[in-house]
């Protein structure tokens, strides 16, 4: 092959796609990676995501073949899924965001367009991201429990994909939608609460620019948690607007409300008592109901090709 031009040079990217992320298409995605690699001619290769996650043959193949560069064409959960397996390997990671949310992609900067991401993945630089634990399994960007996990449970037995499928889910849980009891432990603090959901962050969104925990960043060291709590449904959507908006600050751990219709607060753990087995989910995919959620922030997990700002 030819040589590499710029930051290309000594670079070898094994893409992972998953093939039925979002509504696209895989083999337009390919069409788009052979397109743009033709421009830099660098070593490259294609792989596919499995709903497995075993990943043991795809290790060996990096190990052997010496790829510097995992570059992902999917959503959050196929995002997720791929860095979990493979972030102890002496890579860097890349997103090509073709999922039905790409909210670890938007928090990152990268560019939604696939042609886009792929150049901007072939001249960007990589920087240390945090993930965090979830009773030990691994998320990238956002977890949650209550309203927001039922959603997450239902969207993935749905046949078709896609923001508006998600969306109609929202709506249709809406109506239905009830408060939880939960018991909150940090380092510093200790409470019991009623709420519709808990979100704890380590990007800034959902997906979609639905930015649920404003102030997060992903090399912080801490996670944003926000708790709807326990209100009228006409209520719900203004507090929801505000936290969207970014109208309510983060607030120290000592110095919370808990009282408050919304509690907006960061911290590297968290222990959440889930006395009513509500829903929960990692990176948007539905997890098993547990009593009990155990969330520690990864420090400099990984690194992601982004840009640090």
């Amino acid at each position: 092959m030819g040589k590499c031009i710029t930051k290309m040079v000594n670079r070898k990217l094994l893409y992972i796609i998953n093939p039925i992320a979002g509504t696209g298409n895989a083999a337009d995605l390919e069409k788009y990676i052979h397109h743009e690699q033709a421009k830099v001619k660098c070593s490259y290769a294609i792989e596919y995501s499995n709903s497995e996650g075993n990943y043991q043959a795809v290790i060996q193949r990096i190990e052997s073949e010496l790829f510097t560069d995992i570059i992902i064409g999917g959503g959050d959960g196929t995002v997720n899924q791929v860095i979990s397996a493979l972030r102890r390997l002496p890579v860097q990671f890349g997103i090509i965001p073709v999922g039905s949310g790409n909210g670890l992609a938007r928090t990152a900067n990268i560019p939604i367009d696939p042609q886009k991401a792929i150049r901007f993945l072939f001249e960007a630089s990589a920087f240390p991201t945090d993930g965090m634990l979830v009773n030990e399994k691994f998320s990238c960007l956002l977890s949650g429990v209550g309203f927001d996990g039922a959603v997450a449970h239902s969207f993935a037995k749905q046949p078709t994909r896609g923001f508006f499928t998600y969306c109609k889910e929202v709506i249709a849980h809406y109506g239905n939608a009830k408060t939880y009891h939960f018991t909150l432990q940090t380092e510093k603090k200790k409470f019991e609460t009623e709420a519709y959901l808990i979100s704890i962050a380590n990007a800034n969104q959902y997906g979609n620019n639905f930015t649920i925990a404003p102030a997060a960043k992903l090399d912080d060291g801490l996670l944003d948690v926000v708790l709807l709590k326990k209100q009228s449904k006409l209520k719900l959507i203004g507090t929801t607007l505000l936290q969207l908006m970014g109208l309510n600050k983060v607030k120290p751990i000592d110095l919370l409300d808990t009282k408050a219709s919304i509690i907006y607060f960061q911290t590297a753990s968290i222990t959440i008592l889930n006395h009513q087995h509500a829903a929960a989910h990692i990176d948007g995919d539905p997890i098993a109901n547990t009593a009990a959620l155990q969330i520690q922030v990864v420090p400099n997990a990984f690194r992601l090709i982004r840009n640090n700002n």
